[in-house]
């Protein structure tokens, strides 16, 4: 699948490319082709302000041609800090003792999915500790029914994606049938000698076990499947790499790369020495780097930053290819409604403690249009119907009118008089953006039908 022994040559290789052998690369990805692992290396190792500069403005742009300049949000919602993993770098793990063990009860779900929706959220991210025996596949299986059963007002929670712990064959059907959406897994870091050491013991503690959970995943029919590392952990060329390989054995294996890359950095967690002490801490300016090459490497994908970052770093990171954001998370059990020990509750330090409007304003001032759409969910546009739309940059037909229609009903439902007035202006410009005549048309039209108290509408 991956082949790590070979990763380093590669990059010693992509590091003797030549400049013109650079902007050849850099040509070749404006065409949203993708690229190989070696090119991604030659990006990788390249330096120079000139040629970041444009590696920077090729993401840019090949991100607004596959996605327009939409961003999708979503919270977490914790259901459980139990784990059998003992994870040198994670709030959760076994051997913190001071930290305040919880499962949320059915009815504890539901409230905290009512204070998501509340926010104006339309879509989750449910995100449990590994507990084989407490947080199974049952507990999971209600949990987002639980999820899906709530509704305020005119709100609803629309989409819940899941990152869980490996499962079963029949644990991922399971997981099919109650309608998620995105199945997500971080490998954490692709280097074995590494993982070895950060995971000690515990389920987790299986690298091949883990690496080949997509694939099950997929076996059994979820086709729209989540990855990422956790950048701090090994050198970061080598991950970027091992992603590349990674999306590109899942394409050729089912026609399907991942609908999602996340790239988490390592921050501080309570009892975790590995969060105060980062083997290969990545700079700011690596990881604006990281995000452009995996943009261009993998232009169909999500990419998606959480409140790990700093707001104002976050904001700086939206034009790099950036398409889908948390906003206002808490990374423990019960964090949106229930009483906690703050931050050694936490998984992790959270740096953008922004509200969910706060957030939403920032970025319509940066020109970005806020999207709560879950529309290729429900309409069927996943796995390789979604990749036949993204890949040639057709999925932002749907994208842009879908962000507009989302963002609308927030507006009228949730947000301030000063947030709609800004709102309102920006979602007037953008419809002059939306080039097909008959969907500028429809949208109008949606938008007026949402005016008048009708939701959930979309193309």
């Amino acid at each position: 699948m991956i082949p790590f022994g070979e990763i380093g040559h590669l990059l010693e290789r992509a590091s003797g490319a030549s400049p013109g052998e650079v902007d050849s690369i850099i040509r070749k990805a404006r065409s949203l082709e993708g690229l190989t692992p070696y090119e991604t290396g030659v990006l990788l190792c390249a330096n120079g302000k000139d040629v970041t500069g444009a590696v920077f403005e090729a993401a840019r742009d090949v991100k607004e041609a596959v996605y327009g300049r939409r961003l999708v949000l979503f919270a977490p919602l914790y259901l459980s800090n139990l784990c059998e993993n003992d994870c040198l770098y994670c709030g959760f793990r076994r051997g913190n003792k001071e930290l305040g063990r919880r499962v949320l009860t059915l009815e504890e779900i539901r409230s905290e999915a009512e204070a998501i929706i509340e926010d104006g959220h339309k879509r989750v991210l449910v995100v449990a500790g590994e507990d084989r025996e407490r947080c199974g596949i049952d507990y999971i299986e209600k949990a987002v029914r639980a999820i899906y059963s709530v509704g305020t007002g005119g709100g609803k929670i629309r989409r819940v994606n899941v990152n869980v712990a490996p499962l079963t064959e029949e644990g991922f059907r399971r997981l099919k049938s109650i309608h998620i959406g995105t199945y997500q897994l971080f490998q954490e870091t692709y280097h074995p000698e590494t993982y070895k050491k950060m995971h000690p013991n515990g389920p987790k503690s299986d690298f091949h076990n883990r690496l080949a959970a997509l694939d099950m995943a997929q076996e059994a029919g979820i086709d729209d499947v989540g990855m990422g590392v956790l950048f701090g952990l090994h050198d970061y060329r080598f991950e970027v790499l091992a992603l590349v390989y990674h999306s590109l054995h899942l394409e050729a294996r089912y026609g399907v790369g991942p609908h999602t890359i996340s790239v988490p950095r390592i921050e501080p967690a309570n009892n975790a020495p590995v969060s105060l002490c980062i083997p290969y801490e990545v700079s700011d300016d690596d990881f604006m780097k990281i995000i452009a090459v995996l943009r261009l490497a993998v232009p169909y994908t999500g990419l998606i930053i959480s409140t790990r970052e700093r707001a104002e770093f976050r904001d700086r990171l939206l034009g790099l290819g950036v398409s889908q954001i948390s906003a206002n998370s808490r990374t423990s059990p019960g964090g949106y409604t229930l009483e906690s020990g703050g931050r050694r509750e936490e998984q992790f330090s959270i740096a953008d403690k922004r509200t969910t409007e706060d957030v939403i304003r920032d970025i319509s001032r940066y020109g970005f249009s806020p999207s709560f759409c879950t529309a290729c969910y429900r309409t069927g546009r996943t796995g390789s119907e979604f990749m036949g739309h993204a890949k040639p940059g057709e999925i932002q037909r749907f994208c842009l009118p879908n962000s507009i229609l989302s963002f609308k009903e927030y507006l009228i439902d949730y947000g301030s008089d000063d947030l709609r007035e800004i709102g309102d202006g920006l979602i007037k410009e953008q419809i002059t953006g939306i080039k097909d005549r008959k969907m500028r048309t429809a949208t109008l039209r949606k938008i007026e039908e949402i005016e008048g108290g009708k939701r959930d509408l979309y193309f």
